[in-house]
């Protein structure tokens, strides 16, 4: 069944999609993250998303914790670059309580100091767990370049000195001026009737103020390419190169993603993981990645091997990249390339959850939501001219900028 979509009188956008399941995932998608962090308040929205759990003005930490996990659901929260989440999952029959919990927690949490004294400790373990994979680190610390160390390529943790500074004063400024209702979604999944669950949503929902957003993003500071080498006294040598890719909104968007999964996304067959891993048995993680943002995007392709094997390993990455640069793709490998995106979409869609949460993305972002048929429609188009063009632009020479921890 399609899914239906709805505006609340305070801006709230609700989409919901039945099926047939017993069990329902819903959660709310809060247009707000480490972007929108003034240079005082880097890992703010991190730590925010920690302390919402910590009580509100008629339930303790406990009864938070309990009230899901006791009919057997469960609540969890995430926070990105661009957005913060707060989502649950349940049987259908407890649909009602997750909404409520979830309204609860987004607007009526107190943030009681002690609780974020408490909570400050379990963020600086996770910082200094973080700072123990490099595997991990190296991503942040190429986005914070690429950005030129704005609040776009900072971290999402944040940092020890400003994490200690964090009170409750700080968190109730930065809710107030991001948690805006015309910059959030609410989101369900599940075997519930659209005007059951628009009746529930609205019910904890709507009668809330309107708050509308009032400032603008800074805008992205001009790219300059870099090439960086860290000691890390790491026991492998790991690796990083890329660039700036596509927004959201670029036309570009779906040909890159398609093209950064024939270099090296998950499959095995994938042409990084083939050469590098399967041929000559020179790395166990080789990998290429685009995440898009509102106004940009990043293209990276990250490995981490044994020292002696790296100078190889980079000359055949950047191999594989100027194929991609020179050949045009044939007929059945466009295909097969197209066929394998579309498979692992279609595949990640029979998640319900992670349904839930695209459809919340994607009405927040484009204020709609695309059917599968359209975006095969859009796959199927991508000639190999196309991918060669985008090839061309992303993996310029002089454009790519390197990373390396040694």
């Amino acid at each position: 069944m399609d899914f239906q979509i709805f505006q609340l009188p305070n801006g709230i956008r609700f989409i919901h999609q039945y099926n047939k399941s017993a069990v329902a995932h819903c959660g709310l998608l809060i247009n707000s993250g480490t972007r929108d962090e003034f240079p005082h308040e880097h890992g703010l929205a991190h730590f925010i998303e920690h302390v919402l759990f910590k009580g509100t003005s008629k339930r303790k930490t406990y009864h938070i914790n309990s009230r899901l996990e006791d009919v057997g659901g469960e609540i969890n929260a995430y926070t990105s670059k661009e957005e913060t989440a707060i989502h649950a999952t349940v049987l259908k029959t407890d649909f009602e309580k997750a909404v409520e919990l979830i309204a609860d927690i987004a607007f009526n949490s107190i943030f009681p100091e002690k609780e974020l004294i408490k909570e400050k400790e379990v963020i600086l373990d996770e910082i200094n767990s973080y700072k123990d994979s490099p595997a991990d680190l190296i991503f942040d610390d190429f986005e914070d370049l690429l950005f030129n160390e704005t609040s776009l390529g900072r971290n999402i943790l944040g940092t020890k000195k400003h994490l200690k500074s964090f009170n409750r004063d700080a968190v109730l400024k930065f809710i107030e001026r991001t948690y805006n209702t015309d910059q959030m979604v609410f989101s369900s999944v599940g075997k519930i009737k659209p005007d059951k669950a628009l009746a529930i949503v609205h019910k904890y929902f709507g009668s809330l103020p309107a708050n509308f957003r009032s400032y603008s993003r800074d805008l992205l500071l001009p790219y300059t390419p870099f090439k960086k080498q860290v000691s890390k006294n790491t026991y492998q040598t790991h690796f990083i190169l890329g660039n700036r890719g596509y927004a959201f909104s670029d036309d570009k968007r779906i040909p890159l993603l398609l093209l950064t999964n024939i270099l090296g996304g998950p499959a095995p067959n994938s042409r990084l993981n083939y050469t590098l891993r399967e041929k000559y048995g020179l790395t166990y993680n080789v990998e290429a990645n685009y995440t898009p943002y509102t106004d940009t995007g990043v293209f990276s392709i990250y490995l981490g091997t044994d020292k002696s094997n790296f100078e190889r390993s980079r000359e055949l990455v950047i191999g594989e990249m100027k194929k991609l640069q020179s050949q045009r793709l044939g007929i059945m490998q466009l295909h097969r390339a197209k066929k394998q995106v579309l498979g692992q979409l279609a595949i990640s869609a029979e998640s319900n959850e992670q349904l839930m949460l695209t459809n919340a993305k994607s009405l927040l972002v484009y204020n709609s939501v695309d059917k599968m048929d359209l975006i095969t429609e859009r796959i199927s188009s991508i000639s190999g001219d196309k991918l060669m063009e985008i090839a061309n632009e992303i993996f310029e020479e002089n454009a790519l900028s390197t990373l390396l921890y040694t």
